[in-house]
């Protein structure tokens, strides 16, 4: 059998700071916050310290992960096993209110991210950051892998101007850090001041992809059912922003990508046109049961994964945007806000970070390789010099 790392909720477990063993304790968790016999983290935690869990909180998607995504919120509840209140940070707020805090002294966060900027379980966990700082609250993150691995970064960077909930720092898309480090990044640059320990996992290591772990992937979200959704996910997150289905709907999320204005082999010929290393794309039809097109037939692809290490969504998805608008211009469009409570700025905007896609797309001219590149380049430089004090896990293979 393979070896198991151990997380950030396995070695707190095992030895609880002397800080918190008499704090009173809340925790900001979901269904996917479990140990390796699938126990929930509240309730391992309320064994481990007896009475100290005050609250909990949920990210989107909900405590049980059972909401759908885009500002389907989720209400606040009690969780019945330890008659807890649950406040949902994807309601009414999405930062704890002093009312939330005033009874802890310590917030743990126990996540599991999926290595995207796009994904709003961190920009949760920086709200949590902000709200924590003006209560006097100390925040403990227990590190939990990223399912990319921590080797690879894919651009572009957020600029300027483009900050969201999708997107709360210019960081790049697909960012390569785990959930603590990037809360030693954000505690850091957004000059929070909180007091921050991260307990981090043991035996990780950057070049590692989700099942190198020996851990159980438990979905972190609806539309993220396989760890492989995960690694399509940098790129297929874009179509949010467009009128083709991501795949919500269907049994492969973020997995098959179409329209009904698409004839699947035209546009299997279009995408092709481009290098796309680690995947095997197929020329499909399908029908979503909710969501884009719900009982509609849409034509489109299915991306099968060859080679997990090599693939680059972001140029993949870029390069079916590109051939979808090409083969039906008309049909093909860009989505109106709002978009996860972003109400001005076109949903692609904010998921790109920047209007630079959409408005190269928008002159209908072919897109060459060297300006592909262009689009979803990023400063490496810069990036590794940012991260280099905030990174817990060795750095040799980072690029």
């Amino acid at each position: 059998m393979q070896n198991r790392i151990q997380t950030g909720l396995d070695n707190f477990l095992a030895a609880p700071p002397p800080a918190v063993r008499s704090a009173r304790l809340g925790l900001l968790m979901n269904q996917a916050s479990v140990n390796h016999e699938f126990r929930y983290a509240c309730d391992l935690l309320a064994e481990t310290l007896p009475g100290q869990l005050r609250v909990l909180f949920s990210p989107q998607h909900g405590f049980r992960g059972e909401q759908q995504a885009n500002m389907i919120e989720s209400p606040h509840a009690r969780y019945g096993p330890l008659d807890l209140p649950v406040y949902s940070l994807y309601a009414e707020t999405r930062r704890p209110t002093d009312s939330m805090l005033a009874d802890i002294d310590c917030l743990l966060i126990d996540l599991q991210d999926v290595g995207t900027r796009v994904y709003t379980f961190v920009w949760t966990m920086l709200e949590c950051l902000h709200a924590c700082a003006q209560n006097n609250v100390r925040v403990i993150v227990l590190d939990r892998p990223n399912p990319l691995g921590g080797t690879v970064v894919e651009g572009p960077t957020l600029e300027n101007g483009f900050r969201s909930f999708v997107g709360g720092s210019e960081i790049p898309l697909r960012h390569g850090l785990t959930i603590g480090e990037l809360a030693q990044l954000l505690n850091a640059e957004e000059h929070l001041d909180v007091e921050l320990t991260v307990v981090p996992m043991s035996s990780w290591h950057r070049s590692m992809l989700f099942p190198n772990t020996g851990l159980t992937w438990v979905p972190p979200s609806p539309n993220m059912p396989r760890w492989q959704s995960a690694i399509l996910y940098p790129g297929q997150v874009l179509l949010e922003g467009t009128s083709l289905s991501e795949g919500r709907g269907t049994t492969m999320p973020f997995e098959v990508t179409g329209a009904p204005a698409l004839n699947a082999d035209r546009f299997l010929a279009a995408v092709r046109q481009h290098e796309h290393p680690g995947v095997g794309l197929q020329a499909i039809r399908f029908q979503p049961t909710f969501d884009k097109w719900k009982h509609v037939t849409c034509g489109g692809l299915a991306i099968h994964i060859l080679d997990a290490a090599a693939i680059r969504s972001v140029q993949l998805t870029i390069s079916m945007i590109e051939a979808a608008r090409q083969l039906a211009p008309q049909e093909l469009s860009w989505l109106p806000p709002p978009y996860e409570y972003e109400t001005v700025k076109p949903p692609i905007d904010i998921l790109f970070g920047s209007n630079r896609l959409r408005n190269r797309l928008n002159a209908g001219t072919p897109l060459g390789p060297d300006e592909l590149n262009d689009l979803i380049s990023y400063d490496e430089e810069d990036w590794r010099d940012r991260i280099s004090q905030h990174l817990i896990y060795e750095d040799r293979d980072l690029r």
